[in-house]
């Protein structure tokens, strides 16, 4: 018997097939993003100053790059009008970021062009089935330091 005949290797491996639709997804969703004018990086600051202004460190650690890389980040969004720091009032050392309102309604149009790929993506799943997928995709053992971003 031949591993390929006692299961032990799928005609369809599991880390290949994940690896497929990651491309394609992500494909599908950075034409997306460029077309709001943004690259994804700058699409996920943006969603997570959407909640209001939060500080660099905490926000460098929620998007999980070194804040050296959230610099340059939020040098392209200031220069373009999207997003803005401010010295924080109790501590003058620390720097907040907040959305502008252009950022807001850059946002929004980036949300609606992900929801339109995302809509097509998913469209053979349930509402349920997106829930499920999420929490299992959650579980999957991968980490920030092995991301390479080529944006």
């Amino acid at each position: 018997m031949t591993a390929d005949q006692d299961g032990s290797h799928p005609p369809q491996r599991l880390g290949l097939l994940l690896a497929w639709h990651g491309s394609v997804t992500q494909t599908r969703m950075k034409r997306a993003l460029g077309a709001a004018g943004l690259t994804p990086r700058h699409a996920m600051t943006l969603m997570h100053l959407e909640d209001g202004p939060i500080s660099q460190r905490a926000l460098a650690e929620r998007l999980e790059v070194d804040p050296s890389v959230l610099v340059g980040i939020l040098n392209d969004l200031e220069g373009e009008g999207l997003a803005e720091r401010r010295r924080d009032q109790a501590d003058r050392r620390r720097h907040n970021v907040a959305i502008t309102s252009a950022g807001e309604a850059v946002l929004g149009k980036t949300n609606a062009a992900l929801d339109e790929v995302e809509s097509v993506i998913f469209a053979g799943l349930s509402a349920q089935e997106c829930d499920l997928l999420r929490g299992l995709l959650g579980r999957v053992n991968t980490s920030a330091e092995d991301f390479n971003c080529d944006e």
